[in-house]
């Protein structure tokens, strides 16, 4: 009886031990998908965003804006954002990680409220906009990834209906693979 359960351990010791190794190391991954936090929590605006490991210092990728619920307050109804960002870390330990310049580009449609003292108008609008963020980002051993982004765009062209200036910003959580 001690000897099958013996065997039984060292066994599963072995398979426990060659699972590990197999895993990849947060080096090996370049992958990552984050959800936007705050705008979540705050009405349905879901924001989700994916960005590719190019290499330690440099990554690229896209967010993606929908808001589920067009009644409410924010101006963007859809947005699409590609972006590429510069690590600045002192530790090259996990790579993009710590502080990032990102430039970004952002294509976005909605509507933009005007209030006066006689009405509201709502005109519908879609607009072209360039700008820069800055940001930090953390992750763990495991791949868990905690990121603040905050940044300015000015809007491309001359849409009467396109807010001059779009704010790219959030909390976002998310996973790399």
């Amino acid at each position: 009886m001690l000897k099958k359960f013996l065997f039984i351990a060292v066994l599963a010791f072995t398979v426990i031990v060659n699972a590990q190794n197999e895993a990849k190391s947060i080096f090996d991954r370049h992958h990552e998908v984050k959800v936007g936090a705050v705008k979540l929590l705050a009405g349905p605006i879901l924001e989700g965003t994916y960005e590719y490991i190019q290499s330690r210092d440099f990554t690229y990728g896209a967010s993606i804006l929908a808001n589920l619920d067009g009644g409410n307050d924010y101006y963007e109804d859809f947005s699409i954002t590609p972006f590429a960002r510069f690590y600045f870390q002192e530790t090259k330990e996990f790579g993009a990680k710590g502080f990032f310049v990102e430039g970004f580009a952002k294509y976005s449609t909605g509507r933009n409220t005007t209030k006066d003292y006689l009405d509201e108008a709502s005109r519908k609008y879609s607009a072209a906009a360039l700008g820069i963020s800055l940001g930090k980002k953390w992750i763990n051993r495991t791949g868990f990834v905690f990121e603040i982004l905050g940044g300015i765009g000015r809007t491309l062209g001359n849409s009467e209906a396109a807010p001059d200036v779009l704010f790219r910003g959030d909390l976002n959580i998310g996973y790399r693979f």
